[in-house]
């Protein structure tokens, strides 16, 4: 067992390949990895281990995919006119400011959580935002957050060592203990295929509104919380050296990749 390392393991997690020996420890290394135990039907297989059995479970998924495009588009909010308005006032206003925002069918699972408004008012986007710290295993999902709000302000609460709250703090505390200069901002470039994944860095400095000008936004931003020394594999683009600033990919292919990302979640 993977968890406890006692007893003879007798499961093996679908989605991680953990080993546990019984319900408790199942329980245990499903809290502490974050994991949901529901196997990754998208997962990457190599030419040599792909056998009939993954055949088809690929047609399988090509099935529920279908299934799920086609009960989305004949739901009847897709059709409402003060849907259509809502989504073209937010996709208006974000070109607005040299946003370029993206929405996805009715159906998908970033279409249903999106909760972000524009005030008119106050000409000022709420927007709805994922944090996400890999190094713990963590995301959070806020709500409303004003598009004037730094992004270090937006941060305190989860890895301030002050004002974050105890419990987060807890989970966060690789995040905590280190110095805050060496914690970085990444978001993830939507314009380029999956096998060639790239971030952008942003500016805890800056307001989330600056820090989203002259980028493509599918239903809502996420951002990743990493450390420096802790960055792995994940290449921010103008930084690895063989890539410039810009990217010329089509932008169909980021929306397909995000499209299967939700179809694969809702289903």
């Amino acid at each position: 067992c993977e968890t406890c390392s006692k007893e003879e393991a007798k499961y093996r997690c679908p989605r991680c390949m953990k080993y546990s020996c019984s319900l408790l420890c199942v329980k245990k290394h499903k809290l502490a990895l974050s994991c949901n135990g529901v196997r990754d039907k998208t997962a990457f297989v190599s030419v040599n281990e792909f056998t009939d059995l993954n055949l088809l479970s690929d047609y399988r998924f090509l099935e529920d995919v279908g299934r799920t495009a086609d009960a989305a588009a004949r739901h009847c909010i897709v059709h409402s006119p003060a849907t259509k308005r809502l989504l073209y006032c937010l996709r208006n206003k974000a070109r607005g400011c040299n946003i370029e925002l993206k929405t996805l069918p009715v159906g998908f699972t970033k279409r249903r959580e999106n909760s972000t408004t524009f005030n008119s008012v106050e000409n000022k986007f709420y927007w709805h935002l994922k944090l996400i710290f890999p190094h713990c295993h963590a995301e959070y999902t806020l709500k409303g957050v004003p598009d004037d709000k730094t992004l270090a302000d937006i941060l305190k609460p989860y890895i301030d060592p002050v004002e974050s709250d105890p419990v987060v703090c807890q989970r966060l505390k690789i995040y905590t203990a280190s110095p805050q200069s060496d914690v970085r901002i990444l978001m993830k470039i939507e314009n380029r295929n999956r096998n060639s994944v790239r971030y952008n860095e942003l500016d805890a400095s800056r307001s989330l509104l600056d820090n989203l000008k002259g980028k493509v936004i599918i239903e809502y931003p996420t951002l990743f919380v990493v450390l420096k020394t802790l960055k792995n594999d994940m290449v921010v683009l103008g930084q690895d050296g063989t890539e410039p600033a810009e990217n010329s990919d089509s932008e169909s292919s980021s929306l397909s990749s995000a499209e299967e990302g939700e179809i694969r979640d809702s289903s």
